[in-house]
């Protein structure tokens, strides 16, 4: 009994051991579950706030400015900031989550006359904030105007009629299947291309490019363009899948969803290489892998509203590219693609696309050297 205790003992002292002796090792295990932890406990959160509300015509407008200051001071809804007077534009353009549009003559005349009139344009490519956005406008339309008619709990005469956009019946697939093709682009090319290198440096094969005549940028380009046609010869198997599987509109245009694709897909190959250039073992460079994905997915809206995430992290979704890559396809897939929106968006992600080419062939370059 006591040489087996001993030898079990001796395992367990050389696995510790060997876990722990790497440094970068010990930096992950001790990451992951703090960031987890942080991730969880601030960021991610179901409840849906700061709906951003549009209300067409509210000066003058008593009744109008009631549901409106009730509405701001529930906290489920903020005013949207707009630059575009047509309620269409402010959805199209990504200003608005919801309208509100009375009627030529005004709500409270309308209401007056005992009809309410009442639209309601509601941008549906996120399935959760819509159904929250009208719950909570039916809610409040309904207990001011009922307050103004001094009709006390008799149902207040209200014709409310709703125009759905982007997703009419309302399917949680619309929303969530471009944003797991983003994810998948994601795993695909930073993990291939950081498992790859890592794999020369582990067997010993990476040491023949320091011998070889092959500059850095040469070499550089030679591992990361297959890997980039990798995840541009997925998009079009994705893209199927999504369209004719899960009967996803595609309304916007074929080339600019592949010009966004590229330019992400350079960017995740980048960081994939970034990535190998810490690690010196496989298993490091999965880690290292799941310590860049794991808060990119989560600090996206890939499943959680990014407006809930609290104010001082938010910075963190505005660093990362998944979050801009994750709104190009919903907007160009399910509205069309606001031209506004795409070529904001495809900048931003060029730049940092440049940024961290720049940086993983400046540290590609310092492993070779």
């Amino acid at each position: 009994m006591r040489f087996v205790n001993q030898t079990i003992l001796g395992f367990i002292k050389k696995e510790l051991r060997q876990a722990l002796r790497d440094p970068r090792m010990r930096a992950l295990l001790i990451m992951m579950p703090i960031m987890q932890l942080v991730l969880f406990g601030f960021a991610l959160s179901t409840d849906v706030h700061n709906i951003r509300l549009s209300i067409v015509g509210i000066e003058g407008d008593a009744v109008l400015q009631q549901i409106g200051e009730h509405a701001y001071a529930s906290g489920w809804l903020v005013p949207a900031v707009v630059k575009h007077t047509d309620p269409m534009a402010q959805i199209q353009a990504n200003e608005a989550d919801v309208v509100l549009i009375p009627p030529p003559e005004g709500f409270t005349q309308s209401v007056g006359r005992g009809e309410g009139q009442l639209q309601l344009l509601i941008n549906a490519s996120n399935v959760i904030r819509a159904q929250s956005a009208e719950n909570y406008l039916r809610e409040i339309i309904r207990n001011v105007t009922a307050k103004e008619m001094k009709i006390g709990a008799t149902p207040a005469p209200i014709n409310l009629k709703m125009r759905i956009l982007y997703n009419p019946s309302m399917r949680t697939a619309v929303f969530q299947v471009p944003a797991v093709m983003g994810m998948l682009v994601l795993m695909t090319t930073l993990f291939f291309t950081a498992l790859a290198v890592s794999r020369e440096k582990e067997l010993g094969t990476f040491e023949m490019l320091l011998s070889s005549p092959a500059t850095p940028m040469e070499i550089l380009l030679g591992k990361a363009i297959p890997f980039v046609l990798i995840g541009l010869f997925n998009l079009p198997l994705i893209l199927a899948v999504a369209m004719f599987g899960f009967n996803v509109p595609m309304h916007g245009s074929f080339l600019v969803l592949f010009l966004a694709v590229l330019i992400f897909v350079c960017s995740s190959v980048a960081m994939g290489i970034l990535i190998s250039t810490i690690s010196k073992t496989q298993q490091q460079a999965m880690l290292a892998g799941f310590l860049c994905l794991y808060p990119m997915q989560m600090l996206s809206g890939l499943l959680f509203p990014v407006e809930n995430i609290p104010a001082f992290m938010k910075v963190l979704t505005y660093i990362n590219p998944l979050t801009y890559f994750l709104e190009l396809l919903r907007n160009i897939m399910l509205k069309g693609g606001d031209a506004q929106l795409v070529i904001h968006h495809l900048c931003i992600l060029s730049a940092m696309a440049i940024f961290l080419m720049a940086l993983s062939y400046n540290r590609f370059k310092t492993t070779l050297g």
